[in-house]
């Protein structure tokens, strides 16, 4: 069943007084990330939500099941084939939809409920207190991402979810990924147009990746390889 999510939220956030130390402590905690974040960005941010404890939980769990995926499977760091366009990138994507399943409670897959048509699922939900947080990992070309950026501001404006986020690959990543796969520095000329978008309250961060290291040796990423081996 499509889930739809109420778009009463007076007194929603507990912005409370340890928020702002935990958010520092959540930017100072120091690991060696093997899939690394390399850039995040709050595109939207209307209201109190990017101060609150459920966006640090949230943004934490988001960082810790990326830092979650190596490859090759069994190594501590991710290393990726250097050769033009020739890494999937699904299985990374499944590597850390799995770790936000099985470690953290997401939801995968989630039919949204946006009294229009459906734009399509989302790749993962979380759920807080009868709110939906959408995370959406970018697999397809550039307007698959302009899609998938427009799915979760549509989210915003009609009140269905809390907040946002879109997982991009790097300019350094992306040549070695599937041809014209959309990437952070593609997307960034058009980010002026969804701030411009009318929205009492919402949030919407990009999350930017790139591997750890390169090496010839290592076996490309094939559409085929199963995400779990990489977490």
């Amino acid at each position: 069943m499509p889930i739809s999510i109420s778009s009463t939220r007076q007194g929603r956030y507990r912005v409370k007084g340890r928020c702002r130390r935990l958010l520092r402590w959540c930017n100072e905690v120091k690991r060696d990330l093997v899939m690394k974040i390399v850039q995040e960005v709050s595109l939207i941010s209307i209201g109190s939500f990017e101060e609150s404890n459920d966006w640090c939980i949230i943004r934490t769990e988001i960082r810790n099941a990326i830092s979650l995926i190596v490859y090759p499977p069994g190594t501590s760091s991710f290393t990726i084939n250097p050769t033009k366009h020739g890494n999937g990138v699904k299985p990374i994507k499944e590597a850390c939809m799995i770790a936000l399943r099985d470690q953290f409670g997401w939801r995968l897959e989630t039919r949204i409920n946006y009294a229009t048509k459906s734009p399509g699922k989302v790749d993962a939900t979380k759920v807080l207190d009868n709110y939906l947080f959408a995370l959406e990992w970018e697999t397809g070309n550039i307007s698959s991402s302009h899609r998938a950026v427009n799915k979760m501001v549509l989210g915003l404006l009609r009140g269905i979810f809390l907040g946002a986020a879109l997982v991009l690959p790097s300019r350094k990543l992306y040549p070695y990924l599937t041809d014209r796969i959309g990437n952070y520095e593609e997307l960034e000329p058009y980010f002026d147009v969804w701030r411009a978008v009318q929205i009492q309250e919402g949030f919407l961060a990009i999350f930017v990746i790139e591997h750890d290291q390169v090496d010839r040796n290592v076996r490309t990423l094939t559409k085929g390889t199963d995400g779990r081996a990489l977490v």
